[in-house]
């Protein structure tokens, strides 16, 4: 199954970014964007791929004791940028991201030490997709606006293992769907 770790924003957070969101879509151009859906709206931390079955359970114990290792944090969605000219528009985070940048270090390290192939190493950016494009365009316009934004903030109090499907109907717009697999506390409580 096509998993990834990942820290998910509480509903009032989502909120608030749906309102952020609303507003980005009026601005001229935004329907050659193709906006992700509030599901898939994550903090990714590591993608892992096509996971076999058999792998999950162990990937699964390994995320457990990561997430046990690490205590709860603070973020907020703030400011936001772009991946790939424009191919990628996403808001970003502010608080206490040193700790979201160990926590995505661990969910990496669960996964090579299960053997899943990672491919090479890259430092960890703070991002949530808010949409993409399958060619390069000019979000400038989108990032100033998101400059502005700071929304408010939440406790990180767990991480999640992330199932994805793909849309396979061939229908335009249509997006991914998630499934949360697995759920562990950070610091082992709850």
């Amino acid at each position: 199954m096509r998993l990834f770790a990942a820290v998910l924003p509480p509903e009032h957070i989502a909120d608030e970014l749906a309102v952020e969101v609303d507003r980005l879509r009026q601005l001229p151009g935004a329907g050659r964007l193709r906006w992700t859906g509030r599901p898939g709206w994550h903090f990714t931390l590591a993608f892992y791929g096509e996971v076999p079955d058999d792998v999950v359970p162990a990937l699964a114990d390994r995320l457990r004791r990561a997430a046990r290792r690490a205590a709860p944090f603070t973020l907020a969605l703030a400011g936001g940028g772009q991946f790939g000219q424009g191919r990628t528009l996403w808001v970003g985070a502010r608080g206490d991201v040193a700790e979201l940048r160990l926590l995505a270090g661990r969910a990496e390290a669960a996964a090579r030490k299960e053997g899943l192939p990672m491919g090479e190493h890259r430092p960890y950016k703070a991002h949530l997709t808010l949409a993409r494009s399958r060619h390069a365009l000019d979000v400038r316009p989108y990032v100033a606006a998101l400059a502005e934004f700071a929304g408010g903030g939440w406790d990180v109090t767990d991480l999640a293992l992330v199932r994805s499907r793909l849309p396979e109907s061939g229908v335009p717009g249509e997006q991914p769907r998630y499934e949360v697999v697995g759920r562990w506390a950070l610091g082992g409580g709850g």
